[in-house]
């Protein structure tokens, strides 16, 4: 069960690191794979409730406090964010890239973290807190199974 949790993580990490690396080409693109891009913002304690982010990046955000239930972080990049007693009920943090984040405090009642790459600190922060299903997601896991939280 270990090399399974293990190897899990290991393909999860490999295929974000190929999606990441490699560029589709010009005719591939559209306007869906145009990105959204939050620096160095401060938006905490504000309703994102519902709201798209898929493919988004995130660096160095404070969403203290916010609601951000049911959100769409699918694929997302996100670092050094500052997720403490946020809302993330139903959120899908599917394929995320999630590194040095504080979840501490956060509600992750039925948030999928699905083939997510987390480092280990997060991992376990978010391993204490995680229960129910995500409804909404294509893979309507359990937020602890689709951590790994065995």
């Amino acid at each position: 069960m270990k090399y399974c949790k293990y190897f899990l993580h290991l393909a999860a990490f490999l295929l974000a690191l190929t999606i990441l690396v490699l560029p589709l080409p010009a005719q591939a693109q559209s306007a869906a794979t145009i990105k959204a891009t939050f620096a160095n913002t401060d938006l905490s304690g504000q309703d994102l409730s519902g709201q798209d982010f898929h493919n988004a990046v995130f660096s160095s955000v404070n969403l203290q406090s916010a609601n951000l239930s049911n959100v769409n972080f699918k694929g997302a990049n996100i670092t050094k964010v500052n997720f403490t007693n946020a809302n993330l009920q139903g959120a899908d943090f599917s394929y995320a890239f999630i590194n040095v984040c504080n979840f501490k405090g956060a509600n992750i009642t039925g948030a999928d973290f699905t083939f997510a790459i987390l480092d280990s600190k997060q991992y376990r922060e978010l391993c204490k807190n995680a229960s129910a299903t995500n409804p909404i997601t294509d893979t309507g896991v359990d937020t602890r199974y689709s951590l790994g939280c065995y």
